[in-house]
């Protein structure tokens, strides 16, 4: 009960924190900073797969709703959320996972962490990038928005896994 209410807190502090001040956060004209995705990719491994693409787009609506980007976050939060089973498994730590596991640095380190989330939020961006661009036509420059968000949202939620650890070991 007490992690429930934790995971919806931190729910609407992560999409609040997005919305009202991470939006208009932009480098160079070309690297945006998603850090709502830190919270679905910070879920319990053993989360069912259909209740975390739930969760994945029920954080994208609502942050399209203030983007005003008609379904985009949306579609690659789902995106992630569907993905992100099968990467967790491919990633998985050499004694497995234990029950109720966080998927932190505190668990698996800042290499493993990093070998988890950056194929996963350049999988979000992707989607994000060229769903917007409507296609391949701008290719390489959607591709260097791709990458420098990539990049940039990485660093981020990289502080704030120092900023704020986790609790398990």
């Amino acid at each position: 009960m007490r992690l429930n209410i934790f995971h919806i807190i931190s729910f609407f502090v992560f999409l609040l924190y997005q919305v009202l001040i991470l939006q208009n956060v932009v480098l160079f004209h070309s690297a945006f900073c998603f850090l709502y995705i830190l919270y679905l990719l910070l879920l319990p491994v053993e989360t069912n797969p259909l209740l975390l693409m739930g969760i994945g787009f029920a954080m994208g609506f609502v942050v399209d709703l203030f983007y005003e980007s008609l379904g985009l976050h949306a579609f690659a939060c789902v995106m992630v959320m569907y993905a992100r089973n099968y990467w967790l498994n491919s990633v998985t730590p050499q004694g497995g996972y234990d029950n109720n596991a966080v998927p932190s640095m505190a668990l698996g380190g800042v290499q493993w962490f990093l070998v988890y989330t950056m194929p996963l939020i350049f999988l979000h961006h992707a989607m994000l990038f060229y769903i917007e661009a409507g296609g391949f036509g701008m290719f390489w420059f959607t591709l260097w928005k791709v990458i420098t968000s990539t990049i940039f949202t990485t660093l981020v939620i990289l502080i704030a896994q120092f900023l704020f650890p986790s609790r398990r070991r």
